[in-house]
């Protein structure tokens, strides 16, 4: 046998072992565009019992063009191969006909996000008639679906998407904003100037000038008042009251009245004329008719006017957080130092750009003046002066960076070139957290605009039972239907429900945005309310009162026992605790080993078996320490030791006792049953602490300082900086307890503290959170902002800033308190007027649209927030 026969027998041997595991070699290659990439994939399959199937999803998958499938059927398993315009999601849609669920592997799916040319691409379009019949009726179905979502207003547009459903909650019983254009304004307001100019100046009547104000009203009180007619029609048909319902009746009421004096009065002569009456007691019988055309008219226009005021462009915070992040696409330059993908070769380092979606942690990236950081991350490299950017954090809006700085994403460089070595991207940036928390917020503060808005809507069908009562007693007791009516169309022309909706949650949104921009988050308007109300603050010490950082300021031994070994002891056991003691032992600790404080009496390292601490404060371990044997030979012992923090001077006796009353904050180190020291800790007082306690006192606020030190120690600490009173020996397991104590005493509680107290914070009428928000833990409590445990969260490190959001929170209710009260008042007066008939209809309009104006300014107000000098 020649070479040639021994390949051919090679290749039917071939053929014939993948036959027998049912793979079909006899197809030829399918007729495709061979220039096109292909792709593979590998899909695990579940729900394939039986084996004919195999076939069947083979043949159904191959009629996609370019596409290639095996099926293992004992593996369960799909192996694909596919042009890349072809979408995963298609190939398991295929499979999904035949009632089996198609898994991409793992590998698969790591290659396909890996792919940096990976983007949408139209799909491929089959031939009905080639795909099986189960593909064709899953592709109806689905047809089917979309078209009946379709018609749902689920497939919007994403923009009129988010529009609508920012909207809905908001403004389900308010005009539609979309219908107030300006140029509905500016075209009713040219048809009605000369009906107002007509009507109220004796001098410009003509004969006929009646029927000409009717042609131009018409436009006006159809077309130009249709946003307002449109309300009342989709309020009522929902069952609901449309804010502006009363002014929409009373336009087509005018009109309609109007119209019926100019066919069947003497207002239809050509030669009448009308003299303009200010009080209903001076309006003409009806047999001589009397137009309203100039109240429906000027209605309207005005109506338009204040809704146009009050749409103004305003930028929330978040449109200008969405401005200031930079989208996934946003092309970031990255350092050569930790790109594993197209890393350039050695000699030949280049920066590379690349989209903001493939930058991870860790990655190093270049900011060039002029541009806005895209990650929260550390400057490694380089120096520069920031823009804080939307959320002012204290300190000025500009900042200098360095290396070692944390900066934050949003915040641009003015200056310098900069490394920042990545450690929040994308979703877990600060400004992203933030942006979370405000919408949240935002979100919550729809329902009770919600509330609030049917709240005011009662004014609506109020306002339409007087004005009827109103016009039959006119009737009645004086007999003149035009001044009947006169009297009915100033009370509907004199509500202003709108107003009294839109100012508690205007204040609201306002006051949260404001406080947010100077670092201050706070939960919704309960929260704001209920800040309202804190006669009592309380301070856990550590975190908020004191700089976070502490340092040893004394070590007191007992009689024969080393300093430096209790030290040494101390910082061992508190090595794993992350505690600003702990970190301030440890330091001090450390210290002395380097520069050898001590001698050969004390262990270089101290080792730490079956260490553990508990709620009290207290760490416990086995250490290795040396012992002296009566022979005076040295040997490492384990014995077992512990780091304490005492409550009274009772706790200890002599020397020690005296130590724990007359320095910082006492840590007593024992071993082997006995006290051998007592080390004194040192923190340093923030600088405007004593200032933001005064200015609490004086806002009629009891101030409470929470510690675990001695009540000498803390007595004198809370005395340099004015705190009223001091609770003090409080283990961190009882502060929630202490925290519930002093609520049950009929206080509104404040807690104020960090990430060590959030069970104090959950207890507490409001719990506020401390801290700065760079560290990942925070960011995390702020990104899980359904968490219960707090109400706001200050990402400040000034004590200011607890008076400042009380101030904000006080001043934020008493907008919302006088805005309410003065829209009752108003709606009082005015309707008491206009019943009396010493309120015109138009003078009506003007002050709802006044007062509506006064309480939007007055709501608009609480974006200012008073930060201390």
């Amino acid at each position: 046998m020649d070479r040639n026969d021994q390949v051919t027998s090679a290749l039917e041997e071939a053929r014939a072992a993948a036959r027998a595991v049912g793979i079909d070699v006899d197809t030829g290659p399918l007729q495709v565009d061979d220039d096109r990439p292909k792709v593979s994939y590998a899909f695990e399959l579940e729900g394939l019992t039986a084996a004919p199937d195999v076939a069947d999803i083979e043949m159904a998958l191959e009629e996609i063009p370019g596409v290639r499938a095996r099926v293992v059927f004992p593996k369960s398993t799909v192996w694909i191969t596919a042009p890349d315009t072809v979408d995963p999601d298609d190939l398991a849609a295929v499979i999904a006909c035949f009632d089996v669920r198609a898994t991409l592997t793992d590998s698969s799916l790591r290659r396909r996000i890996m792919r940096p040319d990976l983007v949408e691409r139209p799909r491929p379009t089959v031939r009905a008639s080639r795909l099986p019949w189960k593909y064709r009726r899953h592709l109806e179905d689905e047809e089917r679906n979309l078209e009946r979502a379709r018609r749902s207003g689920f497939l919007l547009e994403q923009e009129d998407r988010e529009r609508l459903e920012a909207a809905q909650p908001r403004d389900l019983l308010f005009t539609a904003r979309d219908l107030l254009t300006p140029t509905r304004f500016i075209v009713s307001l040219i048809l009605a100037v000369p009906v107002l100019l007509m009507s109220y100046l004796e001098t410009l009547q003509f004969d006929g000038w009646q029927w000409l104000s009717l042609g131009l009203a018409l436009p006006v009180v159809t077309w130009g008042a249709w946003p307002f007619h449109r309300a009342m029609v989709g309020g009522a048909r929902r069952g609901l009251t449309a804010l502006d319902a009363a002014s929409s009746v009373a336009v087509i009421a005018a009109t309609i009245w109007s119209i019926v004096m100019l066919l069947f009065t003497a207002a239809g002569d050509l030669g009448w004329h009308s003299t303009p009456h200010w009080f209903a007691f001076q309006q003409q019988r009806i047999v001589d008719g009397e137009l309203f055309l100039d109240v429906a008219c000027g209605m309207t226009v005005l109506l338009l006017a204040g809704r146009l005021l009050t749409m103004r462009t305003r930028v929330s915070l978040l449109e200008e957080m969405d401005a200031r992040r930079p989208g996934p696409q946003h092309m970031v330059h990255v350092a050569p130092k930790t790109r594993v993908p197209g890393t350039p070769a050695r000699g030949q380092a280049e920066e590379e750009r690349i989209p903001l979606q493939e930058v991870n942690v860790g990655d190093d990236i270049v900011v060039l003046p002029g541009e806005v950081i895209p990650v929260d991350g550390t400057v490694v490299g380089g120096s520069c002066t920031i823009s804080r950017g939307l959320i002012n954090t204290g300190g000025g809006d500009r900042e200098q960076v360095k290396v070692n700085s944390y900066v934050h994403a949003g915040s641009r460089n003015l200056d310098g070139r900069i490394k920042v070595r990545v450690v929040h991207t994308g979703h877990r940036t600060r400004i992203a957290a933030i942006h979370r928390w405000v919408e949240e917020a935002n979100i919550k503060q729809q329902h009770s605009t919600l509330l609030s808005t049917r709240t005011a809507a009662m004014l609506i069908p109020a306002a339409l039972s007087l004005a009827a009562l109103d016009f039959l007693l006119w009737v009645l007791i004086a007999g003149n239907f035009n001044a009947a009516f006169a009297t009915s169309l100033a009370v509907l022309a004199s509500v202003a429900p709108v107003a009294l909706a839109l100012s508690p949650a205007l204040a609201i949104r306002h006051g949260i945005e404001a406080a947010a921009r100077n670092g201050i988050l706070i939960r919704d308007g309960a929260t704001i309310r209920r800040t309202e109300m804190i006669d009592t603050v309380i301070f856990n010490r550590v975190g908020t009162l004191a700089e976070n950082s502490m340092t040893v300021e004394s070590v007191t031994a007992a009689r024969g026992e080393n300093p430096e070994l209790i030290l040494r002891v101390a910082g061992a056991l508190a090595l794993e605790s992350d505690h600003l003691v702990s970190r301030a032992l440890v330091k001090a600790a450390r210290e002395a080993r380097d520069t050898g404080a001590g001698g050969d009496d004390v262990p270089h390292w101290i080792e730490v078996a079956h260490a553990e601490s508990d709620g009290e404060g207290t760490f416990r371990g086995l250490v290795e320490l040396p012992v002296t044997a009566p022979d005076g030979t040295v040997t490492m012992t384990q014995v077992e030791a512990s780091v304490w923090r005492p409550r009274t001077m009772s706790d200890l006796h002599g020397r020690l006792a005296a130590a724990v009353v007359s320095g910082g904050t006492p840590i007593v180190v024992r071993w082997k049953g006995r006290d051998r020291g007592v080390i004194s800790l040192h923190d340093t007082v923030k600088d405007d602490a004593q200032e933001a306690i005064e200015q609490l006192e004086q806002e009629g606020i009891e101030t409470i300082m929470l510690s675990r030190d001695t009540y000498p120690v803390a007595r004198r600490y809370a005395d340099r900086i004015g705190v009223s009173q001091v609770l003090a020996g409080i283990a961190p397991a009882k502060k929630p307890h202490t925290v519930r104590a002093v609520h049950t005493q009929g206080a509104t509680v404040g807690m104020v503290g960090d990430v060590s107290v959030l069970s104090s914070l959950r207890v507490a009428d409001v719990g506020i959170l401390v801290g700065d928000g760079s560290t990942s833990d925070e960011v995390d409590q702020i990104t899980h902002s359904g968490h219960p445990d707090v109400d706001i969260i200050v990402l400040r490190q000034d004590v200011s800033a607890i008076p400042e959001l009380i101030a904000q929170s006080r001043r934020v209710c008493r907008i919302i308190d006088q805005n309410i009260l003065f829209s009752w008042v108003y709606n009082g007066v005015a309707l008491v007027a206009s019943v009396a008939g010493v309120l015109h209809p138009m003078a009506a309009t003007f002050l709802m649209l006044g007062s509506s104006l006064l309480i939007e300014a007055r709501s608009n107000s609480a974006r200012t927030f008073r930060r201390a000098a």
